[in-house]
């Protein structure tokens, strides 16, 4: 489809970043997982739709202007901002996995937005020309680049003068149970941290003065970072553990490759630990998400002072 020759020609174009083997690794991946994006990008939408909206109210897309998902997944954001770009604007859905931006274009394609187009870009490395869109959004995507500062000026750099940014990333992980009993887990039966060291997580973020540090370093203005409290509620545990676990990325490989007496373990483990947030109707967990927003305003260049009428300036040399 169009979204692969598209991304076919992004990748050989975007320069060293992508051949880095930590990348590649992840790339390759979340690739391994996309179908189970693709199953539950429904679902996605749902659990995100807060989130989402509150990314679009802090951005406020407005008709004819262009738009940047980044990290997109199955498109859950730029899908739902494209409405508000009509009859001008675009809105452009990209992740670096390909398989992801085939998911995210073919859902856009069944909706009929026909101003919605898919590529693959690296969110590190944007292959996008400087003061290229008007808003940029990224919703826990930045979490999972290992040089997250570096994807900040990227996104600061390919925005207009006065463009927005918001992006989301998880809080702290003891306040997002729904995902920090499957990492303590699967920690636990394997006997070693999960991610390990050095790989990015979804907890890489948590800490709202490091984010809010990070994105004022990249050169953007009046960045505020909030908290969204972001509840999840699941009908029972089974149905919490498929989705999660399929949604989790590294984590879904790893359970899979688990044999059947310690994946049946690690099952027991995540649900004495639920235990605590077993309500009448299922499971309710608490979540916590922090959106941080800014602009870029670049600054004007000052004019070379004017040379006052009578005056001499002493020849160049």
């Amino acid at each position: 489809m169009q979204a692969n020759r598209i991304a076919e020609r992004t990748d050989a174009s975007a320069g060293p970043t992508q051949l880095d083997p930590l990348r590649a690794q992840l790339r390759e991946m979340w690739g391994s997982v996309a179908a189970g994006w693709a199953e539950h990008a429904d679902y996605a939408d749902a659990r995100g739709a807060a989130v989402t909206q509150r990314l679009l109210a802090l951005t406020y897309p407005q008709p004819g202007e262009r738009v940047l998902e980044l990290a997109c997944g199955p498109g859950s954001v730029g899908i739902a901002a494209a409405p508000r770009v009509i009859p001008d604007g675009e809105v452009v859905l990209s992740d670096l996995v390909p398989e992801m931006t085939a998911i995210a274009s073919a859902r856009a394609q069944a909706l009929g937005l026909s101003n919605v187009r898919a590529r693959v870009l690296d969110l590190e490395q944007i292959n996008e020309p400087d003061s290229s869109y008007d808003v940029v959004l990224c919703r826990e995507g930045l979490m999972l680049v290992p040089d997250p500062g570096r994807a900040a000026r990227e996104m600061r750099r390919v925005l207009a003068n006065r463009g927005r940014l918001a992006l989301a990333v998880w809080g702290p992980r003891e306040r997002n149970p729904w995902l920090g009993i499957m990492f303590d887990a699967v920690s636990a039966q394997l006997g070693r941290p999960v991610p390990p060291p050095g790989i990015p997580g979804p907890f890489s973020l948590q800490d709202a003065d490091q984010l809010l540090a990070l994105l004022s370093d990249a050169g953007l203005a009046d960045v505020d970072v909030e908290e969204l409290e972001v509840p999840l509620h699941a009908p029972s545990f089974d149905e919490w553990w498929q989705r999660a676990s399929a949604l989790a990325g590294p984590l879904a490989r790893t359970l899979a490759s688990l044999p059947p007496q310690a994946a049946e373990a690690l099952h027991d483990q995540a649900r004495a630990a639920t235990k605590p947030f077993e309500v009448p109707s299922g499971l309710q967990f608490p979540g916590v998400a922090l959106i941080a927003h800014g602009h870029h305003r670049r600054r004007r260049v000052a004019a070379p002072p004017l040379q006052q009428p009578g005056t001499l300036r002493a020849p160049a040399g």
